[in-house]
């Protein structure tokens, strides 16, 4: 089995953030790898990632990075491959410093964007990629969406049975 998709992050602290792709990852059945790479401490390794990724079976990149948030952009440069940024939030900005720099990209280098640490927005966009190709991984979408659905409407049946004085 090879990888459909590859989350990086920029040092393994952000894990706890992008660990939350690889579970939906696991939940859906789509391949995955997951590394670090650092776009400052590593650069000719991200340079190298990036342009070897389509070779190697990659069909979307998840990139999550915090601060100055270089690594979605930079791979992003050297790949034809969609990548989806992950601002992590930092402790100086909040996660503001790293959304406001994946998302102001260059001309040409587009970079797909999600909230503040939507690790599994991210996880969700690639599939949606994924499925466009693939009428399994289309299934699978389309009954995760419906499972979503169906929380909610349990949801407002559990809650109309909560009794309260002037609850009507």
């Amino acid at each position: 089995m090879k990888p459909l998709v590859s989350i990086i992050m920029g040092s393994t602290s952000d894990l706890p953030v992008m660990e939350k792709a690889c579970q939906f990852f696991e939940e859906m059945a789509i391949p995955f790898e997951v590394n670090a790479l650092s776009a400052h401490r590593t650069p000719a390794e991200v340079s190298d990632f990036a342009r070897g990724a389509a070779a190697r079976g990659i069909r979307v990149i998840i990139a999550g990075a915090g601060m100055a948030a270089a690594l979605p952009g930079v791979i992003a440069a050297e790949t034809p491959l969609p990548v989806i940024g992950v601002p992590i939030k930092g402790s100086t900005l909040e996660g503001l410093d790293a959304t406001l720099a994946i998302l102001q990209m260059p001309p040409g280098i587009p970079v797909a964007t999600v909230a503040i640490n939507g690790a599994q927005n991210a996880a969700i966009l690639a599939m949606q990629m994924l499925a466009l190709a693939d009428p399994d991984i289309m299934q699978r979408l389309v009954a995760y969406k419906a499972g979503l659905k169906n929380k909610i409407v349990k949801a407002n049946q559990e809650l109309s049975q909560l009794q309260y004085k002037y609850k009507c």
